[in-house]
C-alpha cells in the first residue's frame, strides 16, 4: 500500500459530505490504490452527528480508509492536510441579502484561509464548495500569504456536469458522447454554459441543436438548476455536488483524459480579457497535478456579453468583501505563479534545479 494522504473536509456532517465521504473512502477521488486519512471538521454542536457519520464509514470496512479524525475547529482539522475540501458555509436565510451572505461567509473563509496557511501541508490543494464559492475561494486564498493562489480552486464542475447531462438528454446521446462543454464565470445564475466548442458524437453540437433552444432554454436551465432541485425536493443539491467535488479533485490530481476539457473555478490570470484577482470558471485541462487554462477559444459577440456580465458580478462581490482581503496578498493575486511553495517543482515552472543539470524535462500540460 502507498503512504496515506490526508484529506480535510469541512461541513463533514452535512448533506453533501454524507455522499462525498463514502466516495472518497471507496477510492473514487484519489484512485483505487491510494489510502486516505479523513480529517473531518464540524461545528461544535454537530459533533454528535459527525460521530455517527464516522461510525458508518467504519462500518463500511473500506480497505483504503486508513484513519478518521474528528475536529470542532479548522486549526486542528487542517493539520498537515494534503487536500482540503471546504464544503461547509453559512446558508442564505429568509430575508438575507446576498451582500449579507457574503459578509458572514467572509469571516468563515478568512479564518479557514489562515488555518490552511498556518497548519496545512505546504503543497495543499484546496477546493471551495461552500457558496458563494468563487468569492469564498478568493477570501480564503487572500488570507493564506504563504500559499500560492494556484493552490485554491472553487467548484464549477457541478455546472459542467449539469450542462453535459442536460445536453445529452436533449439530443439522445450518453454523456460519454459529449465533449468540449465550457462553463465561464461565477457559480451563480450569471454563469455562462458555452456549447460553441462542444461536440456530440464528435461533431459540432451547435449544428445539431436549435439555437433558440440553446439560448432560451438550455442556458437558463443550467444557470437555475440548483433552484429547480430545491423546488422539486425541498433540499439543495447534495449527491450531484458530491460527485462534482470528486470529479474536479480527481482530475486536478490525476489528470484529465487525453483531449478532455473540464471547467474549474480558479484565479484569473487575465486570460480572455477577464480581470485578474477574481476566481472565475475557465475551460482547463489537467496533468502532473496542475491545471492549465485552454487558450485560443473563439469568443463570439454573444459569448463575450455573457463573459463580461458574470465577470462584473464577481467584481461586485469582491468589492463587497474588500475589507477581508489583506493588502499583503494583493500582488500575488495579480501575478499568478503555479510554482509549489515547498520549492519542489514537478512541472518546469522556472524553479528547481538549474537548467544545466537537467537531462530530461517535461514542461507542457497543453
Amino acid at each position: 500500500m502507498r503512504r496515506p494522504v490526508r484529506i480535510a473536509v469541512t461541513g463533514a456532517a452535512g448533506a453533501i459530505s454524507y455522499s462525498l465521504l463514502f466516495k472518497i473512502a471507496a477510492g473514487e477521488m484519489m484512485g483505487k490504490d491510494q489510502p486516505v486519512i479523513l480529517q473531518l471538521v464540524e461545528l461544535p454542536h454537530a459533533m454528535d452527528s459527525l460521530r455517527g457519520v464516522a461510525m458508518e464509514l467504519m462500518d463500511c470496512a473500506y480497505p483504503l480508509l486508513h484513519t478518521i479524525t474528528l475536529h470542532d475547529n479548522v486549526e486542528d482539522g487542517f493539520s498537515n492536510a494534503h487536500y482540503a475540501l471546504l464544503v461547509g458555509a453559512k446558508p442564505r436565510g429568509p430575508g438575507m441579502e446576498r451582500r449579507d451572505l457574503l459578509e458572514e461567509n467572509a469571516q468563515i473563509f478568512a479564518r479557514q484561509g489562515k488555518a490552511l496557511n498556518d497548519f496545512a501541508n505546504r503543497d495543499v490543494k484546496v477546493l471551495v464548495t461552500g457558496n458563494p464559492a468563487n468569492t469564498n475561494a478568493l477570501i480564503a486564498s487572500r488570507n493564506a500569504p504563504d500559499l500560492s493562489p494556484s493552490q485554491f480552486t472553487c467548484l464549477t464542475r457541478l455546472d459542467h456536469n449539469r450542462a453535459k447531462g442536460i445536453l445529452a438528454n436533449h439530443c439522445g446521446a450518453t454523456t460519454r458522447d459529449i465533449g468540449g462543454i465550457m462553463i465561464w464565470g461565477n457559480h451563480s445564475p450569471t454563469q455562462y454554459p458555452d456549447l460553441h466548442q462542444a461536440t456530440i458524437l464528435g461533431k459540432p453540437a451547435m449544428a445539431q441543436i436549435d439555437t433558440t433552444w440553446y439560448r432560451d432554454e438550455f442556458i437558463p436551465k443550467v444557470q437555475k438548476r440548483g433552484g429547480e432541485i430545491i423546488e422539486a425536493r425541498g433540499l439543495s443539491s447534495a449527491a450531484s455536488a458530491a460527485q462534482a467535488i470528486v470529479d474536479q479533485m480527481r482530475d486536478w490530481v490525476l489528470g484529465t483524459e487525453p483531449g478532455e476539457i473540464i471547467s474549474m473555478g480558479l484565479l484569473s490570470d487575465g486570460s480572455y480579457g477577464i480581470a485578474k484577482g477574481i476566481f472565475y470558471s475557465f475551460p482547463v485541462i489537467c496533468n502532473y497535478g496542475r491545471y492549465q487554462i485552454v487558450q485560443n477559444v473563439e469568443i463570439n459577440e454573444f459569448s463575450r456579453q455573457r463573459l463580461t456580465a458574470t465577470e462584473q458580478e464577481l467584481l461586485d462581490e469582491k468589492a463587497a468583501v474588500e475589507e477581508m482581503l489583506p493588502k499583503e496578498t494583493e500582488a500575488s493575486h495579480q501575478s499568478l505563479s503555479i510554482c509549489l511553495r515547498s520549492g519542489v517543482t514537478l512541472y518546469a515552472d522556472n524553479t528547481g534545479p538549474d537548467a544545466d543539470s537537467k537531462f530530461m524535462t517535461t514542461n507542457r500540460v497543453l
